[in-house]
């Protein structure tokens, strides 16, 4: 079985469960067992850090139990907490794989570039009052494109065998006083789109020229680099699967999610 989940991570400690700590996953697995009446187990495409958002994140569980479509789409939203939900649960081939099946990942990051700080949207915007910049964002992201070893943008604590990724579309834009930006890759490092991230935000206020990232990913010292920024405005958007899966696929919204 296969399923698309839509989160509020900023009151959880990320998607994957901790012993101590409040996790989606942990939630989502509680709701789809007592769906199938026998302890579940599931599998993400990636799994977003605390206080980053899901959109679209893809899980596969297996299970003997027997439900339509529908009978398990409502019944696990039944009983999960308000701020995680299913848009759509379905059986696919054996063979598909949550994460291993992926051929790419998308993440937007929201930035709320006022004099002010969102009352209402405070945990899902980053705030940044200084004017920045989005074209000189966008010219500088286009040095990400292409594989590259991205250890400069590599949380000190990353797991992956190798810091190469592969970035096939990357664009930074503004709507009215919305940063956006968007990037897709075959995978990511730990930290890797908020460290970009941070690096972006200097160019946009004009600390540095957007020429800095191509020397920041030459170099491959992440202690040259900006500081990472912040959880609240990372989005995991949307993931690329093989036709063969039948994966809908996430409509984005003109503006913000």
């Amino acid at each position: 079985m296969a399923a698309a989940v839509e989160y509020d991570g900023s009151k959880y400690c990320g998607w994957q469960k901790q012993i101590h700590s409040p996790s989606i996953q942990h939630e989502v697995e509680l709701a789809l067992s007592s769906v199938a009446n026998e302890p579940i187990d599931t599998i993400c495409a990636g799994r977003t850090d605390t206080g980053v958002h899901g959109l679209n994140q893809i899980i596969h569980f297996d299970t003997t139990s027997e439900r339509s479509s529908r009978q398990w789409l409502l019944g696990v939203n039944a009983n999960l907490p308000k701020n995680i939900r299913i848009h759509w649960i379905d059986e696919k081939k054996p063979e598909f794989h949550a994460r291993y099946s992926a051929l790419t990942r998308t993440y937007r990051y929201y930035i709320s570039n006022q004099s002010y700080r969102s009352a209402l949207q405070h945990n899902h915007l980053t705030w940044e009052k200084n004017n920045l910049d989005e074209k000189l964002m966008n010219i500088a992201s286009k040095y990400l494109l292409g594989e590259h070893d991205f250890t400069s943008f590599r949380a000190a604590g990353c797991q992956s065998l190798s810091p190469n990724r592969n970035v096939q579309f990357v664009k930074a834009w503004r709507e009215d006083n919305l940063v956006i930006f968007e990037i897709t890759a075959n995978s990511f490092l730990h930290h890797m789109v908020r460290n970009i991230v941070g690096s972006l935000i200097i160019i946009g206020k004009g600390e540095r020229p957007p020429e800095w990232i191509s020397s920041l990913i030459f170099k491959r010292d992440r202690t040259i680099a900006a500081p990472t920024a912040p959880s609240n405005g990372l989005y995991l958007c949307g993931i690329k699967y093989p036709e063969e899966f039948s994966i809908p696929k996430y409509k984005f919204g003109p503006k913000f999610l």
